[in-house]
């Protein structure tokens, strides 16, 4: 099996098998194959005149001799009706894909291509730096130029099997996707590569993911696209995806959504996710009450140890910070607090009044971010509890989420804004 790199082919001359010139090599159309997709033909230029030849018809296709018999070529405009049809020039070649590996969108530069038996098949996207050297005429040049600081041009290709159309309908293949492996990747990588993809692209690649994977993604999106995101899709589908999002980032979200639109996902979410989310958008944005999330663990006093571990283990799942358990009462006033290492070395049988800390330290939630950064830097918290003006606890600042807002943005945890 051989293999053939598309640009050292396009634009080569294609003569007959006396040597006379046929014109130049424009396209090359595909068909679907077992595994990889086959070269049914070529399309020739010839000034302003195109025609096809089938690939039955081609006697050599190699980077120096690509030999053809004229008597079956035909206009180029007849196989156009024919389906599917999809050219490596004008539907693939410089088209941006999902490098899953990498995380990242990036171009196709080259096109590999092998021979099996009588066929020619598509093998692979070349993705890196060889590629556009070899589309430039100067990979011997880089080569060189490379081994000379002690290195090499890495080989980036993509196979063309982790490689599939994202939107099935779409009249072109503007973007190819490995759809399938998308789910198993972090949120942060699909953020990342949703801040990268134009709006088309975005939202093809938005209807392929489930609404758990869309909601930890929508996390790591500055808010600016996350509103973009969710604007983009249908309100069904849009309320799907806050429901699993955390309150605190739902609520940031809907903030800054037209008062109607926020309404209306509103009312079609879960009533216990909404109303969640609804108190958290009654507070301002600069105060605890806008910082905070209300979703915590908290525990009667007279639970013992194993009773809370074992609480523990059911909502740590839904809860973000499970480090602390809260001690409350039936009123929602805060009692004290038990860490999780605390729980665990406990005698199983003893009651959670027992082992907890008293003298909370907490903010009431018009507290400034300053006022909570004060708290937690004092005493050394990863959270902070929220106190209403009853004295109810309403929710607590994670210490990372208060930090960000003090730390130089360069040290601050990624959030990915459209480009």
């Amino acid at each position: 099996m051989s293999e053939v790199y598309i640009s050292s082919m396009l634009g080569r001359p294609v003569i007959d098998p006396t040597g006379a010139a046929l014109g130049r090599l424009d396209d090359l159309r595909l068909v679907p194959g077992d595994s990889l997709p086959v070269v049914t033909g070529l399309f020739i230029r010839e000034g302003h005149e195109r025609r096809f030849v089938p690939w039955s018809a081609v006697n050599l296709f190699t980077p120096v001799v690509v030999s053809a018999d004229p008597d079956v070529a035909g206009h180029a405009d007849d196989h156009l009706a024919d389906s599917p049809d999809i050219r490596l020039r004008r539907d693939i070649l410089d088209r941006q894909i999902v490098d899953v590996d990498g995380a990242k969108v990036v171009r196709v530069n080259d096109l590999k291509l092998v021979t099996r038996g009588a066929n020619l098949l598509l093998a692979a996207v070349d993705v890196g730096l060889r590629g556009m050297a070899r589309r430039l005429g100067m990979l011997r040049f880089w080569n060189r130029l490379a081994g000379f600081f002690g290195t090499s041009l890495p080989v980036r290709e993509i196979d063309w099997r982790y490689v599939a159309q994202l939107d099935p309908n779409a009249d072109r293949l503007t973007l190819t996707v490995a759809r399938e492996r998308l789910t198993d990747m972090h949120p942060a990588d699909i953020a990342e590569i949703l801040a990268q993809l134009p709006h088309k692209e975005a939202g093809a690649m938005l209807e392929s993911l489930d609404p758990e994977t869309l909601g930890e993604t929508m996390g790591e999106l500055d808010t600016e696209l996350g509103v973009r995101v969710i604007s983009q899709l249908d309100s069904e589908r849009a309320s799907d995806i806050l429901e699993e999002m955390e309150p605190h980032e739902a609520a940031d979200l809907l903030g800054d959504l037209p008062e109607e639109k926020a309404r209306e996902l509103l009312e079609l979410m879960d009533a216990e996710d909404a109303e969640m989310v609804q108190e958290l958008l009654e507070h301002e944005e600069d105060t605890a009450g806008g910082l905070m999330n209300n979703l915590f663990a908290s525990v009667p006093p007279a639970m013992t140890a194993e009773e809370a571990i074992n609480y523990v283990r059911l909502v740590g799942a839904e809860v973000d910070n499970v480090y602390y358990v809260y001690v409350i009462r039936g009123d929602e006033t805060p009692l004290g607090v038990v860490t999780l290492k605390r729980l665990l070395l406990a005698p199983p049988k003893t009651p959670v009044a027992e082992i907890m800390t008293v003298g909370l330290k907490a903010v009431t939630v018009d507290a400034t971010p300053h006022d909570v950064m004060e708290i937690i830097a004092k005493y050394n918290l990863l959270a902070v509890p929220v106190l209403d003006d009853a004295g109810h606890m309403a929710g607590i600042v994670p210490a990372d989420d208060v930090l960000e807002m003090f730390l130089p943005e360069s040290v601050t945890r990624k959030r990915f804004a459209a480009l």
